[in-house]
């Protein structure tokens, strides 16, 4: 969740003092772990908010953070800055193809909704991955996507890519819930309506004490995104996914996280695959 991507020419110094106030601010607020070598990184990645703050170090930088303004009006800005979002359509295909074959045989019963959330979403190549093989399967659904970046979501609601991020898509399915640009030129396709309606976004923090669901879910896919919280966080992150699941609803989780050591109510039911203990 963190950028990796430092860039040159960093005119600001990030001291020590300042880079532990914000290393703590970011952990208290997002529960993201900033180890000592993302230091350059976060110096690099900020430099872009006290340009356009017109601020002259770093310290000034916090004394605003954490004032009752800045909480209010840099918050969200700041969060954008230091957090990446890497995504592709049908990432981890094995995923969806225990989705299809294994879930929703289970779950798509005729009369019966399937509840999807795709927890750290992104720029939407998740969420809408998810609608097509849903959609594919004949069943009804409703899928929320949430992200803590509010620029990401932006672009996931317009839900328009260039041609190589749909490389990975089946050539039937780009055909089925794809739209071309006009413009040959910019290459540039948009997810079709009728997909897109099913897809509900909205910004979450995962540090939020309550997420906001009233009713449980089927399936939870969260990958590849608490890697970056330290241990006992990500404890008591699943554990408010295991309350937000239903009976024997399915956690897919990404293929380098683990649950090796936690005490958490959920089997293993397939590599990265869990399901809440009944």
């Amino acid at each position: 969740m963190i950028q990796d991507d430092t860039q040159q020419g960093t005119m600001v110094t990030l001291s020590n003092k300042d880079f532990s106030r914000l290393r703590a601010f970011i952990y208290k607020e997002c529960g993201i772990n900033i180890v000592d070598s993302k230091r350059t990184m976060l110096e690099a990645r900020l430099q872009k908010r006290l340009r356009k703050l017109d601020l002259a170090s770093f310290s000034k930088y916090c004394d605003y953070l954490f004032s009752p303004n800045g909480i209010r009006e840099e918050l969200t800005d700041m969060i954008d800055q230091v957090t990446t979002n890497k995504t592709d359509f049908f990432r981890e295909p094995a995923h969806f193809d225990y989705l299809r074959h294994k879930v929703l045989p289970e779950l798509g019963r005729a009369g019966s909704t399937v509840a999807v959330w795709s927890a750290g979403c992104s720029s939407g190549e998740e969420p809408y991955t998810l609608a097509m093989v849903l959609k594919e399967f004949g069943c009804d659904f409703t899928i929320l996507a949430t992200d803590i970046s509010t620029r990401v979501l932006d672009k996931a609601k317009l839900g328009v890519y260039d041609e190589e991020r749909i490389d990975p898509i089946p050539p039937g399915l780009k055909r089925k819930y794809l739209l071309a640009s006009k413009d040959r030129i910019k290459r540039l396709y948009r997810v079709a309506p009728e997909l897109r309606a099913h897809v509900r976004f909205r910004r979450l923090n995962f540090m939020d004490g309550d997420f906001g669901f009233r009713e449980p879910l089927d399936v939870i896919f969260c990958r590849n995104v608490i890697i970056y919280f330290d241990k006992p966080t990500q404890e008591r992150l699943l554990r408010k996914f295991c309350k937000c699941l239903a009976p024997d609803g399915y956690l897919f989780m990404g293929h380098s996280e683990t649950l090796f050591g936690m005490d958490v109510p959920l089997v293993q039911a397939a590599p990265t695959i869990y399901r809440k203990a009944s």
